[in-house]
C-alpha cells in the first residue's frame, strides 16, 4: 500500500477543491471529494480509474461494483454509469485518478502481443484487484505534475506501460477483443457511437445495426451482454442525463430540456426522469440545487 499512498499524496497536492480536474499529462484526470455522494449518473468513457483514497461504487442497470485502493476499475466501452462516492471528509478526501484508454496504443500492443480472447458474454465494466506493478506505474505518471518538463517525453512510455499491464491483467481479455477490428464489442463500440452522435433522434435499431456492421438480433444480443442494457436503453440514459444537465447547468425549464433531447410528451420525460433519478425533473434539481448552495455555505 505504500505505493497507493504516494499516489494519494500527488493527488492531494494537485486538487485542493472537490471536483474532476484535466492536468497537464494527456488523457490523466485528477478526482477529488470531500464527502460521500448521492448517486450520480454520468457517462463514463473508455478508462482506468484508480482510487488513492476512499472507495467509490459504481452501477449499470441491477448490477454494481466498489472499488478502493486495492482494486481499480476498467470501462472497455462508453457506459452510462451511476455512482457515488462511498468514503471520504475534509480531513481524508476521496482521491482518484482517471486514465483514459487511449485505443491506438492499445491496439498496437494487441498486434506486438498475442493473448487470448475474451469469453463470449464478458461485460465491458470491471472490477479487478490491484497490482504492485499497475500501482507503480500510475504512481510514476500522476508524478509527472512534479516535474512538467518531463510530461511530453515520459507520459507516453508509462502510458504504454499501463496499458501492457492492463492487457495482461485479469481484464485483458477484454481489452484485446474492444481493440480487435472485427470484433463484437468493436462493433457494440460503433453502435454505441452512433447513439452518442444522435441520442436526441428518432433512432431505429436496424439503423444501429447497419452502423454496427451487425444483424439486429446479433446487435440486441451483444449489446445488452456487454452493456446490460439495450441500445434503445443506452439512448434513454443519454437524454435523461443531458436533460437534468441542462437543468443545472444551464437554467432549462424541465419542458425544454425534455424537448431538446427529444421527448415529444412532458408526461412520458416526467415519468423516465423520475424512474431514473429518484424524483421529477423540479424537484430532483431543486434538491441538487439545495446541495450545491449547502456546499457552498
Amino acid at each position: 500500500m505504500e505505493r497507493i499512498a504516494e499516489v494519494a499524496k500527488v493527488l492531494a497536492r494537485h486538487t485542493q477543491e472537490p471536483g474532476i480536474f484535466p492536468s497537464e499529462v494527456p488523457r490523466l484526470s485528477l478526482i477529488r471529494g470531500h464527502e460521500p455522494t448521492e448517486p450520480m449518473p454520468a457517462v463514463y468513457e473508455a478508462s482506468l480509474c484508480l482510487i488513492a483514497q476512499g472507495s467509490k461504487r459504481v452501477a449499470v442497470g441491477e448490477h454494481s461494483l466498489v472499488y478502493d485502493p486495492a482494486h481499480y476499475l476498467v470501462v472497455s466501452v462508453d457506459l452510462p454509469l451511476v455512482g457515488h462516492v462511498l468514503e471520504a471528509s475534509p480531513e481524508r478526501p476521496y482521491l482518484c485518478c482517471k486514465i483514459d484508454l487511449d485505443m491506438a496504443a492499445l491496439a498496437d500492443l494487441v498486434v506486438a502481443q498475442r493473448g487470448p480472447d475474451a469469453p463470449a458474454g464478458v461485460p465491458a465494466l470491471a472490477v479487478c484487484k490491484s497490482d504492485a506493478g499497475l500501482i507503480d506505474a500510475v504512481n510514476r505518471l500522476v508524478g509527472l505534475l512534479d516535474t512538467p518538463g518531463d510530461i511530453a517525453m515520459l507520459a507516453p512510455l508509462i502510458e504504454r506501460e499501463i496499458l501492457y499491464r492492463l492487457l495482461n491483467g485479469p481484464h485483458g481479455p477484454m481489452l484485446r477483443h474492444i481493440a480487435a477490428g472485427d470484433s463484437h464489442l468493436r462493433q457494440v463500440s460503433r453502435a454505441i457511437a452512433t447513439i452518442r452522435g444522435a441520442f436526441d433522434k428518432q433512432l431505429r435499431i436496424r439503423d444501429i445495426a447497419d452502423a454496427a456492421g451487425m444483424s439486429e438480433s446479433s446487435l440486441h444480443a451483444h449489446f445488452k451482454a456487454m452493456t446490460r442494457m439495450t441500445p434503445l436503453e443506452y439512448q434513454k440514459q443519454l437524454r435523461l442525463q443531458e436533460a437534468r444537465r441542462l437543468m443545472l447547468a444551464e437554467g432549462a425549464s424541465a419542458g425544454s430540456a425534455g424537448f431538446a433531447v427529444g421527448y415529444d410528451s412532458p408526461s412520458q420525460f416526467s415519468r423516465e426522469y423520475a424512474r431514473l433519478f429518484g424524483a421529477p425533473p423540479r424537484r430532483d434539481i431543486a434538491r441538487l440545487q439545495g446541495q450545491e448552495a449547502q456546499a457552498v455555505a
